[in-house]
Order: C-alpha cells, then sequence, then structure tokens
C-alpha cells in the first residue's frame, strides 16, 4: 500500500511537469554568435510608448545594461510575481533594467486603464521600473517588440512563443536576445539570476 501510494505520487509529479511545460513552455538560453555581438541591436531601434502612452520609452538608454521584459497582468495568478520583479530590479538596478508590459491576451487578465494598471502596480508592489503602453504579444497585431524577441529571423537568436502572462527574455548588455523564460520561472529563480549575472 505505501509502495503503491508512492508510485501513484511519482506519476501525477511527472504528469504535472509534463502538462507544466507543455502549457507554459520552457526556458530557452544561448550565447550570441561572434558575428552578432559586435552588431548593433535592432533592438535599441524599436519604438515603444511608456504606459501613459504620451511619451517614448527610449531603449536605447538601456545599452550597457542586461533587459529583462516580461508581459505582465493584474489579475492573473503569476501577478505576485510583480513584488519578485522589483526585489530583483532593486538588487541589481546597476547592471539590469526591467520592462514591464501590461498585456490583456490571455484570459483578459489585464481588462484596467492605464491609469488603473500604474496606481494597481504602484500600491500592491511598489513598481518603480518602467511599465510600457498595453500591447500585443501574439497575433495579427503583435507589436514590433514581440515580433523582434520571437522571432529568430528578427533577433538572430531563438524562436519563442509568449504562452501566458509573466514570459521572461532577457537581453545582454549589447541588447541581444539571451534567453526566454517561462511564467513558472519566478523572477528570483536561481536560474534567472545566474544568467543575469553571467
Amino acid at each position: 500500500m505505501y509502495m503503491n501510494r508512492i508510485l501513484t505520487m511519482s506519476i501525477l509529479s511527472a504528469i504535472t511537469t509534463t502538462l507544466t511545460s507543455c502549457f507554459f513552455g520552457k526556458s530557452k538560453t544561448v550565447e550570441p554568435v561572434a558575428s552578432l555581438q559586435s552588431q548593433p541591436s535592432g533592438f535599441y531601434a524599436i519604438s515603444i510608448k511608456k504606459l501613459d502612452e504620451k511619451t517614448t520609452l527610449d531603449l536605447s538608454t538601456f545599452k550597457g545594461k542586461k533587459v529583462l521584459i516580461v508581459n505582465t497582468a493584474s489579475k492573473c495568478g503569476f501577478t505576485p510575481q510583480y513584488k519578485e520583479l522589483q526585489q530583483l530590479q532593486d538588487k541589481y538596478k546597476d547592471k539590469l533594467v526591467i520592462i514591464g508590459t501590461p498585456c490583456n491576451q490571455f484570459g483578459s487578465q489585464e481588462p484596467g486603464t492605464e491609469e488603473e494598471i500604474e496606481s494597481f502596480c504602484q500600491v500592491n508592489y511598489g513598481v518603480t521600473f518602467p511599465l510600457t503602453e498595453k500591447l500585443d504579444v501574439k497575433g495579427s497585431n503583435q507589436h514590433p517588440l514581440y515580433q523582434w524577441l520571437t522571432q529568430k529571423s528578427k533577433n538572430g537568436s531563438l524562436d519563442a512563443t509568449v504562452s501566458w502572462n509573466f514570459n521572461k527574455f532577457l537581453l545582454n548588455e549589447n541588447g541581444h536576445l539571451i534567453g526566454y523564460y517561462p511564467s513558472t520561472v519566478t523572477p528570483l529563480s536561481e536560474e534567472l539570476q545566474s544568467a543575469i549575472n553571467k
């Protein structure tokens, strides 16, 4: 009976792991090829508005720092990751910039206005890192930022699919994509912090 219970628990764990990786995806990391490292990154030329939709976020000001881009939502099971994202930003403020990109494409979990999103993030999680306008991260209206992040033909590193809220893309100090992490990889995970520290 005890062995049956252990076997059942092992099978359930394996099924859960398989379903989680199928639904949320798996991490992908790469080292930029030598020919890319010396080239200016197309990332810096992408135009994206800040959350207030009145001013543009100048991505070229982040040259020399790693950049973590995260599609966010206020009403998601992963929303508490905002807290860890802010802790990560505070911990690595000298070498990392986090950019939150609110998105309402997964379960309509970011329905608020720009003002509501900003207030929610500041009041509940003390967010100080930049937030962009609400945008589409997939589909026919996919923002150019996410076209670049998800297509190897544009970023030169890897193909990825944004599978849910709080997917993460890590760029190196030269603006080259070096990693994709699904929602289940938390901001303070050893996996992500190790990549930031490389």
